[in-house]
């Protein structure tokens, strides 16, 4: 158990701490009294990616005293390019043991907390309590939404950030308002925002982006100012720009709002980083990943075709899947007429929305591969080919 905060504070700083927070304690707005309070705080970074990596990293090098990671995920190749916590070598391992194990070897002064959970209703409101600033990594607008609710139901600063091609955002935002629902009062529907692999993403944008959130959340805690509350920073890489845009609070917001409706946490529809989400994955027929191997083996078995993009596909497919992308799915549905087909994609999100247009072009009992090519690696055994 971590000491009291109250303790902490009081205790003054060792030898190595001296050492090691050095510029900081030369710095006038923190000072001793200031690098005290950050070991005395603490942090919860729900998501351990793109911008969970900077911003985790920077925040443990400052001596945040007690850092929680929360991640569902595991470290795929293709996170290398963007996600600086992890290393070749952490490829297939949970997200949040090879960034804990990366985090305490950079400084072992901090505690480092990994849970291996997706944040949902049931257990955002204890996660978010006990931790003094919230910082938001994740790519799904639903893990968004929930996360803003829960910081200002709790109190507590909720610092946002979001990334997509060249372009990022970041803001700061607590109670009394504006919060996240005043910028974004809905999520889009399914299908309108592109998924990241499909609109990709500059491999350093989160790395400024996840920065900036480090930095709100150390200001938070510092009490410096002033934040970026009330106002969202714009991003652009590739015009090489930085500006802002003001925030008001809504008076008919839901949650911050003259009379709010919501008042507790609750789950809504997955919005993952795309399209799809785990509402439309039910609504359409799906196969195991075991039951496909059975028929892939048959002598009649269905045709594969993988919705992911070209770059995707050549990185290994199912043996013997076609390629084609989500977005040209429609176009292609005529080719499939008559044929049983499985659609398939990295997780299943994409795959349940192809399935869809399939079904509105036609192709009637097209089955998703249920948790995508991440179930098929896990329980049909067959490994990928390179395509």
């Amino acid at each position: 158990m971590p000491a009291p905060a109250d303790r902490l504070t009081d205790r003054p700083l060792s030898p190595d701490e001296y050492r090691r927070y050095g510029r900081h304690l030369a710095l006038a707005e923190v000072g001793e009294a200031g690098q005290r309070k950050l070991r005395a705080s603490s942090v919860l970074v729900v998501g351990a990616g793109g911008l969970g990596s900077p911003a985790a990293l920077y925040l443990a090098a400052a001596g945040v005293g007690r850092i929680t990671l929360a991640d569902f995920d595991v470290v795929d190749p293709s996170n290398l390019q963007r996600q600086v916590l992890f290393s070749a070598a952490d490829v297939g391992r949970p997200k949040v043991h090879a960034a804990a194990e990366r985090l305490r070897a950079l400084n072992p002064l901090v505690e480092i907390a990994a849970l291996e959970i997706r944040v949902d209703a049931s257990n955002a409101t204890e996660l978010v309590a006990s931790h003094d600033v919230v910082v938001d990594g994740s790519d799904s607008f639903t893990t968004r939404y929930l996360v803003n609710d829960a910081c200002f139901l709790a109190e507590r600063p909720y610092v946002y950030g979001s990334i997509f091609r060249f372009e990022g955002q970041a803001s700061l935002f607590r109670r009394p308002g504006p919060c996240y629902r005043c910028l974004f009062p809905e999520p889009p529907p399914p299908g309108l925002v592109p998924n990241c692999s499909q609109a990709g993403v500059l491999g350093v944008l989160p790395g400024v982006v996840g920065s900036v959130q480090a930095a709100e959340a150390l200001k938070a805690l510092l009490g410096l100012g002033p934040t970026l509350e009330g106002r969202l920073l714009l991003v652009d890489l590739l015009g090489a720009s930085f500006r802002e845009v003001r925030l008001r609070r809504d008076p008919a917001c839901a949650l911050c709002g003259d009379a709010p409706s919501i008042r507790a946490l609750s789950d809504v529809p997955w919005h993952g980083c795309g399209v799809g989400g785990a509402d439309a994955e039910g609504r359409v027929p799906s196969v195991r990943a075991a039951e496909l191997a059975i028929l892939l083996a048959s002598g009649a078995p269905p045709v594969v075709v993988d919705v992911r993009e070209a770059w995707e596909f050549h990185a290994g497919a199912i043996a013997g899947s076609v390629n084609v992308p989500l977005g040209e799915i429609s176009g292609a549905a005529p080719g499939f007429a008559g044929r049983d087909v499985v659609v398939v994609c990295r997780n299943g999100l994409r795959a349940a929305r192809a399935a869809e247009l399939l079904a509105e072009n036609g192709i009637a009992g097209a089955r998703n591969l249920e948790g995508g090519l991440l179930a098929w690696r896990e329980e049909a055994a067959p490994e990928l080919v390179v395509a």
